[in-house]
């Protein structure tokens, strides 16, 4: 087993090699790593040593405490967060950009349908844009986790132009209807494949901006998708009824 210190009153290598030897004598002891920059000891025991004993091996001039022990596990969740936040501040700020514009130009008076199709058309035209900005890199990203884009390849091809038109139906009010129905069909079909990735807990890249943004596959994904297609389903149901 092995155990780290902290030694204070190392000044010097001579202090480094007198903790040394000074616990290299202990039985039990096996090992000695003593660090004068970090001020501190790494010690391999056999079993093991009470720290009362280590510190009475050691010249009165030096103190011995006991490093506090770090939960690894405990300290990695909030580091992993930070750094999943951090990977998808881009996709957080782009969506911001894409509220705010569609609220300003539905804004007076507010037209909440208005809102909703200027949101779904600029959302695909700047998704797109990420996508077709490495064509090549994007199907094969793609294909990872979208089931129509694995059985037929050329599907990836041709899925950010689908977009592309996508967004000029929705932003020109033209073919709404289709525009919706095409809506559900294909993100319902991608929703499926991120909700199965997830629950597979498989580490892979999102391919919703591109390959030009590392994006990680998360919850944010599957939420992405579920608010575009909820806003389709609620404006086709309405459009049906009238």
């Amino acid at each position: 087993m092995t155990h780290t210190y902290h030694v204070a009153g190392m000044t010097c290598n001579n202090c480094k090699k007198s903790v040394e030897e000074a616990l290299q004598k202990l039985d039990k002891v096996s090992k000695v790593e003593v660090s004068l920059e970090s001020e501190e000891v790494t010690i391999t025991m056999d079993s093991h040593i009470e720290t009362q004993i280590l510190k009475n091996a050691l010249p009165n001039k030096y103190t011995l405490t006991e490093n506090e022990t770090k939960n690894v596990f405990k300290s990695a969740e909030p580091k992993e967060e930070e750094s999943t936040l951090k990977q998808l501040f881009p996709l957080f700020l782009i969506l911001g950009y894409i509220t705010v514009s569609s609220v300003l130009l539905n804004i007076k008076p507010f037209d909440w349908n208005g809102f909703m199709m200027d949101f779904m058309g600029l959302f695909y035209i700047v998704f797109s844009f990420f996508k077709l900005l490495d064509l090549k890199g994007f199907p094969q990203s793609f294909r990872m986790y979208d089931p129509l884009a694995k059985v037929i390849p050329a599907y990836g091809w041709i899925y950010p132009f689908i977009e592309v038109a996508l967004g000029l139906l929705f932003l020109m009010r033209f073919q709404v209807t289709f525009a919706l129905i095409l809506t559900i069909i294909v993100l319902g079909i991608t929703t499926i494949g991120v909700t199965k990735t997830l629950l597979d807990k498989k580490s892979i890249q999102c391919a919703c901006l591109g390959t030009a943004l590392k994006l990680p596959m998360t919850k944010a994904t599957f939420i992405e998708n579920t608010i575009m297609l909820i806003m389709a389903i609620s404006m086709l149901i309405k459009t049906v009824q009238l």
